[in-house]
């Protein structure tokens, strides 16, 4: 029998604390064990040592004394289960699940799933959910020939392996939860940190924010890391922390669709097919690359590549390149090319605002403190948190944003001499309505003699040349694409299918792009999306909301168990008046009335990417999760 459970909504800025029990503690013991049979809803047999369990449906179980992971549980019907510590094990009659460490799941569909109460001490269980094979050290029992391989079923299934997949997974190991594994589709983690290998490429946020609260890191260079410190970082994070057994390379999602006989998610890979209860996406939005849509793009036979797919294998030296962009990518990368290239085209739609860049190497002092002081550290950490949100409140409004203005203009009176050329390079719109720019190395390199800034809109690429609206047609070897990600246009989007069938894209494309604190989507049960709608920072660090998220989706996994729910569906009504309140706070803002076209906005003139205020409000709105807000689903037993 399944049970739905509406909730009454609740205002969604209100986050009264939750009540809720803590997940069972772990059995140690080793000779007895636990499976259900699934020949009937909620029946469950337990056979001790040597013994043989009769349930009450009169199917029976039996089980090898001190047996652990790939232990056996044989019903009357002929189903049987292989259990381990933890596992999830559900089987009709003549169906096979096998599991190691909570890889679970019926060939044939299930009534119930019923979570195994034998464990193995924790060294053995991180081994077997670390290689998916027995805590004795050897492989799960295969198949029988001419089965159907056992589809491996996950508590938690996390889509990529960048901040947000590798945050998630740091924290459930933390909270205890082992069964889960993280899909990347690269051969290696870091995400937007792996991918974007430009010359300069660096972060623009301080490295004592721009990091894991849980996982500071006393190592850092300089005042803002460098690309390759990023990426080293979140390897690190990885290893200190157990993750990497739990890491699956190659397995890009190809589909996932919510199974409402199940209640839970089939997902798709390159590698196989996996279920999970939870489905948790951490592929971000600056994932994608975005492509311009220019006449002739397709016909320019020199060397072509977007900034985050840097060709290192295409020397630059001598060359006439053509930058199109000139974002937060470009102004990192022009400075490192600009001495090498013969002639540097760089097409500019609308100039930037760029302040200064307060970068300066970490002393040997300042490092003695970071390692051996920890609430150096975080004192540090917690000051740029806060004063980063003031500048949240300058961005309320357009008219607070004065004083930023002056301090990105001082700096581009300072660096470019020339009024006619910083004419040119002064925005038209309100600072802030684009992302702020920080460096010192960008105005420097735009006045080199070999650099062009070419205003004019580009017309037409043909096979070796740009032509643009005034008529100019310039011969170009090698063109960048500076063009930004499909942060409005999510690829994952059109791969996850929820309970009616539609992908999430097609539901955000009729109903508007919008999630309830940017995580959970009606009609896409236990489905929780890391840096979804409105979560975007134009003051602060992304690893705030990143942890914030994570905090929420930790307690609706403990409310799930405290419960013995098995789905979590948003109401329609607490995500619109979530959204409502959002777009609300979004109206003055600078990111709505500022003046610019940016990629904030859709395409049409929508803002579902920004978080409107200070990140301690969203803090306190995922401190807990707010279950009342959500249409609950549970199994119970068949009388």
């Amino acid at each position: 029998m399944t049970t739905t459970t509406p909730h009454p909504t609740t205002n969604p800025d209100n986050n009264p604390t939750q009540t809720t029990g803590t997940q069972p503690k772990a059995t140690a013991t080793t000779d007895t064990t636990t499976a259900t049979t699934g020949n009937t809803a909620g029946s469950t047999t337990t056979a001790t040592a040597g013994s043989t369990a009769t349930s009450a449906t009169g199917s029976t179980a039996t089980s090898t004394a001190g047996s652990t992971a790939g232990s056996t549980a044989t019903s009357a019907t002929g189903s049987t289960a292989g259990s381990t510590a933890g596992s999830t094990a559900t089987s009709a009659a003549g169906s096979t699940a096998t599991s190691a460490t909570g890889s679970a799941t019926a060939t044939a569909p299930a009534t119930t799933r019923t979570r195994n109460t034998h464990t193995t001490p924790p060294a053995q269980t991180t081994a077997a959910a670390a290689t998916g094979t027995a805590t004795t050290g050897h492989p799960a029992p295969a198949p029988d020939a001419g089965e159907p391989t056992p589809i491996r079923h996950l508590k938690v299934a996390v889509i990529g392996a960048g901040f947000s997949g590798l945050g998630t997974a740091i924290r459930l190991l933390q909270t205890g939860t082992r069964d889960f594994l993280v899909f990347e589709r690269a051969t290696d983690l870091g995400g937007t940190w792996r991918d974007n290998t430009y010359p300069g490429c660096a972060c623009d946020v301080q490295a004592h924010l721009y990091s894991f609260s849980f996982a500071r890191n006393p190592e850092w260079k300089s005042t803002f890391a460098t690309r390759e410190e990023v990426h080293d970082y979140l390897k690190t994070c990885a290893h200190n922390a157990g993750v990497t057994p739990h890491l699956r390379y190659n397995h890009e999602l190809l589909a996932a669709h919510w199974d409402d006989t199940h209640h839970h998610w089939t997902i798709d890979t390159t590698q196989g097919r996996y279920t999970a209860q939870i489905l948790v996406t951490g592929t971000g939005y600056l994932s994608e690359p975005a492509l311009p849509d220019i006449p002739g793009l397709d016909t320019f036979t020199g060397t072509l590549f977007h900034s985050s797919r840097w060709n290192h294998d295409h020397d630059l030296t001598g060359k006439n390149v053509a930058v199109i962009g000139t974002g937060a990518s470009a102004i990192q990368f022009v400075p490192h090319i600009q001495p090498q290239v013969a002639r540097l085209h760089l097409y500019q739609r609308t100039p930037p605002w760029v302040a200064a860049k307060p970068d300066k190497p970490n002393t040997p002092r300042h490092t003695w403190m970071l390692r051996h002081l920890p609430g150096y550290q975080l004192l540090r950490r917690n000051l740029n948190k806060n004063v980063r949100e003031i500048v949240a409140f300058f961005m309320s409004r357009p008219t607070r944003t004065t004083g930023m203005k002056n301090m990105a203009a001082g700096h581009l009176k300072k660096s470019v001499p020339d009024p006619h050329l910083r004419q040119q390079l002064t925005p038209d719109y309100t600072v802030g309505c684009k992302r702020l720019l920080f460096s010192n190395t960008w105005y420097p390199a735009i006045q080199q003699p070999n650099v062009d800034i070419i205003p004019d809109t580009i017309t037409h690429i043909g096979p070796t040349h740009i032509t643009t609206a005034d008529g100019t047609t310039r011969p170009t070897d090698t063109l960048i694409l500076a063009t930004g990600f499909t942060a409005t246009n999510r690829p994952i989007a059109h791969r996850i299918h929820g309970r009616h069938g539609h992908t999430l894209a097609h539901t955000w494309n009729h109903h508007g792009m919008t999630a309830h604190r940017g995580t959970t989507i009606h009609g896409y049960p236990n489905l929780f999306m890391i840096l979804g709608p409105n979560t975007t920072l134009g003051h602060s660090s992304q690893t705030v909301i990143i942890e914030a998220q994570i905090t929420y989706i930790l307690d609706a996994l403990k409310t799930l168990t405290t419960h013995n729910w098995t789905t979590l569906d948003v109401t329609p009504h607490a995500q619109h008046t979530y959204n409502q309140t959002l777009q609300t706070r979004l109206k003055n803002t600078v990111w709505n009335t500022g003046g610019c076209t940016s990629w904030y906005t859709d395409q049409h003139g929508n803002n579902p990417t920004i978080w409107p205020t200070y990140t301690h409000t969203y803090q306190q709105q995922t401190r807990h999760f707010d279950h009342t807000n959500y249409h609950t689903t549970t199994h119970t037993p068949t009388p």
